[in-house]
C-alpha cells in the first residue's frame, strides 16, 4: 500500500517561550539535538519505504523549512497556509491533493520525538492491517503518569492489534487523569493518524460538511511551482476552524486506535523536553555557559550569558538574547501565563527575537532609544533584500565585513568595508551582496517610527508583498 506521509506544521509551541515564539515556532528549532523538530520528522521517514512527504505550513516559514529541508537534502511538497483552520481542514487539503489519490496518509505533527523506531514500525504495520478493514487509524500513547496537558482517548473492543475508539476526553484535572492511569482503559491522544485519504474525505462529507465544501473548491489551491502550493486565503477563511478529532473522529463509526510504545514526547513544555533530553548525574541538563553549584533535576539554557546558579532543584532557566525565563519545572506549562501579558501588552517579545531570520539572511537589534534603532544586518552570499522604501525612517549604512551593493532606481554603488552610505525616508533603495561571503553591516534607523511594518516593497525576489 503506497503511504504518503502528511506532516503538519502549522503550531507556534508557545509553551516553549521565549525560545518559541510566533515568527520561530518550536518545530523549526533545534531542541533535542542538532537537528529541528521538523528535521527529525522527515528524516525519521528514512527507516521507512514511504513517498516523500507533504508538508502543510504558514506561508511566513515556508524559506526557513526549504532551508532546513535543503540542509538534510530532502524533497518535499509544501502546501502553504496564509491563514489557519486547524487539523481536520489541512489534512483534507492533503487528502485532495493529486500526490494522495489511493494512498494512505500517515500524519504526523512537525514537533513530535519518536525514540523507538522499531516500535513505531510495528505499530503502522497494525494501523495498515487496519485501514485495509476500512478504518480511519489513530495511535494512542501508553500513559507513562496521570498528564494533564494531553487529551485521552478511551479504548473501546479489541479489533486485530488495536481497539474501537469508545470516546475522546479533553485534558483532565489531575484527579481525572489518575483515574484514568489506574483503569488502563485511556490511551494519550497522539495526534498521529494514519487514514486512507478518499475514506477521509467520504466521511468528512457526512460529518463536517461545511468544511468539506470549502476544501473541494476549484480555486482554493493554487500551483506556485512543482512543490509549492497556496492555499487561497479568501475562501479558506471561510472554512470552519476544527480538528480532525472533533469533525470525524468523534462522530465516524470507523475510527480506531493503535497503541504506541516508542519513546514519544510532544516537546509540549520545558518539563517534557527536560524529561525527554539525556541528563547528567545530578539529574540536569546543562547547555551553554554554565557554572553549577549544588544543582539538580533541572533544565538550564544559554545562548549567550554566563549563567551562575547555586542551590536550586527542578527548575528551568532558559536565556536569550532578550529575555530570561525562571520557572518551577512542575509549573513550566503555566509558561502561557506570561505569554497572555506579552499579547495583552502587545510586547514584541511574543512574536519575534532580538535575531530575526530573513530569506536574504538576518538581522539583530543590538540597541534601541527613543528615535533610533541600531541593527547588526547579515546578508547570505549571492542575496538580495527587496526593492523598498520607508515613510517614517532614514537609515545609515556602515559596512564591516564583505562587500554592499546598494541600489538606488538605476543606479548602484559598492561599499567596502569601512565605507558608508545614508538614505533619507521615502527613499527608494535596495541591499545586496554580490560576493561570495556573508555581508555585515550596521543599520542605524532614525525616525518617529521604526517598526518592521513601515516597509513598502516594489519588487521582491523571494515574493514577499
Amino acid at each position: 500500500m503506497k503511504i504518503k506521509p502528511i506532516i503538519l506544521a502549522g503550531g507556534k509551541g508557545t509553551r516553549l517561550w521565549p525560545e518559541s515564539r510566533t515568527a520561530t515556532p518550536k518545530h523549526l528549532l533545534r531542541l533535542t539535538n542538532n537537528f529541528s523538530l521538523l528535521q527529525n520528522t522527515i528524516l525519521r521517514l528514512d527507516h521507512f519505504d514511504f513517498d516523500e512527504p507533504i508538508i502543510i505550513c504558514n506561508y511566513e516559514d515556508k524559506f526557513t523549512i526549504k532551508e532546513q529541508l535543503k540542509a538534510i537534502d530532502k524533497n518535499a511538497t509544501l502546501i502553504l497556509e496564509t491563514v489557519g483552520k486547524n487539523t481536520a481542514p489541512a489534512i483534507a487539503i492533503a487528502a485532495l491533493h493529486p500526490e494522495c489519490v489511493n494512498c494512505a496518509m500517515l500524519v504526523l505533527p512537525a514537533d513530535h520525538e519518536i525514540s523507538d523506531i522499531n516500535n513505531l514500525k510495528r505499530s503502522i504495520e497494525y494501523g495498515i492491517d487496519l485501514i485495509k478493514e476500512g478504518y480511519l487509524v489513530t495511535f494512542g500513547i501508553k500513559p507513562l503518569s496521570p498528564h494533564t496537558g494531553y487529551g485521552y482517548i478511551e479504548k473501546g473492543l479489541n479489533i486485530k492489534n488495536g481497539f474501537h475508539i469508545k470516546s475522546f476526553k479533553e485534558k483532565p484535572s489531575n484527579e481525572v487523569a489518575e483515574d484514568y492511569l489506574k483503569s488502563n482503559a485511556y490511551l494519550w491522544n497522539s495526534g498521529m493518524f494514519l487514514i486512507e485519504s478518499a475514506l477521509y474525505v467520504e466521511e468528512l462529507k457526512k460529518y463536517s460538511p461545511e468544511i468539506y465544501e470549502v476544501c473541494i473548491s476549484k480555486k482554493l489551491i493554487k500551483k506556485l511551482s512543482k512543490e509549492e502550493y497556496s492555499i487561497d486565503e479568501k475562501i479558506f477563511t471561510k472554512c470552519p476552524s476544527d480538528s480532525i478529532d472533533y469533525a470525524v473522529m468523534e462522530k465516524t463509526e470507523k475510527g480506531a486506535m493503535v497503541e504506541l510504545d516508542a519513546g514519544w514526547s510532544d516537546i509540549g513544555s520545558w518539563k517534557s523536553l527536560w524529561q525527554y533530553l539525556e541528563k547528567d548525574k545530578d539529574g540536569n541538563v546543562l547547555i551553554g555557559d554554565h557554572i553549577v553549584s549544588d544543582v539538580s533535576n533541572s533544565y538550564i539554557k544559554s545562548d549567550e550569558r554566563l549563567i551562575g546558579i547555586v542551590g536550586l532543584d527542578d527548575v528551568i532557566i532558559v536565556d536569550t538574547k532578550d529575555s530570561i525565563l525562571v520557572a518551577s519545572k512542575e509549573k513550566s506549562e503555566d509558561v502561557k501565563n506570561i505569554l497572555a501579558v506579552l499579547n495583552e501588552k502587545d510586547r514584541i517579545e511574543k512574536d519575534f527575537h532580538r535575531e530575526v531570520h530573513r530569506p536574504w539572511g538576518k538581522y539583530d537589534s543590538i540597541d534601541n532609544g527613543e528615535g533610533f534603532q541600531v541593527k547588526r544586518i547579515t546578508v547570505k552570499p549571492k542575496q538580495k533584500l527587496s526593492v523598498q522604501m520607508h515613510y517614517h525612517r532614514a537609515e545609515h549604512w556602515v559596512v564591516v565585513k564583505g562587500i554592499g551593493r546598494v541600489h538606488y532606481g538605476d543606479k548602484y554603488k559598492d561599499l567596502k568595508v569601512n565605507e558608508s552610505t545614508y538614505h533619507d525616508k521615502e527613499v527608494i533603495h535596495a541591499l545586496e551582496n554580490p560576493g561570495d561571503e556573508p555581508l555585515i553591516l550596521i543599520e542605524v534607523q532614525v525616525g518617529d517610527y521604526l517598526g518592521e511594518d513601515d516597509i513598502v516593497r516594489y519588487e521582491d525576489i523571494y515574493g514577499r508583498s
